[in-house]
């Protein structure tokens, strides 16, 4: 594990005490918390400028055709016919 250093404002580093005391984590552990979930929407964001840049082909979108069956049909409720 790397260790990150880097400036914040006193109001800044006031709220980071007062909300890591109130969620019973340490600084630490909500830095960590809000760097991945940033970095999450970060690469969403990518995905769509991506999606939107080469969207689906048509041989692509026939597979949502067939997601539109719906599931399986359930045959659970014969597990005990047998019996």
């Amino acid at each position: 594990m790397a260790t990150l250093s880097f400036r914040a404002s006193d109001r800044q580093v006031s709220a980071l005490r007062q909300s890591a005391e109130q969620m019973g984590i340490t600084q630490s552990q909500l830095l960590r918390d809000a760097l991945r979930r940033y970095l999450i929407r970060l690469r969403a964001e990518h995905d769509i400028e991506a999606w939107n840049a080469m969207p689906l082909t048509e041989e692509e979108k026939i597979f949502a055709e067939i997601a539109d069956w719906g599931p399986i049909e359930d045959w659970s409720d014969w597990a005990d016919a047998a019996r």
